[in-house]
């Protein structure tokens, strides 16, 4: 099992910069996701930024959120 996300800030560019359990950060681009489904709502900046830790992963304001798996293994390494 992949570690969890503890922490994440929204950055500039639609990019998450995340906090995992076993300690790692990474920074994950959300751009491909946004002309989808209910991430296309996450093209006003204001929704973006309303990301939060939950539940061992994240989720906006909007209810969309991504799969703790997919965030860290699709992220880059810092």
């Amino acid at each position: 099992m992949n570690p969890r996300i503890i922490n994440v800030i929204p950055e500039n560019d639609y990019v998450l910069h995340v906090w995992f359990t076993n300690g790692e950060e990474s920074r994950f681009d959300i751009k491909p996701y946004l002309n989808n489904g209910i991430f296309r709502e996450l093209q006003d900046v204001s929704m973006f930024c309303s990301v939060k830790p939950f539940i061992g992963t994240i989720q906006w304001a909007n209810g969309a959120d991504l799969c703790p798996d997919t965030v860290y293994l699709d992220s880059i390494k810092i």
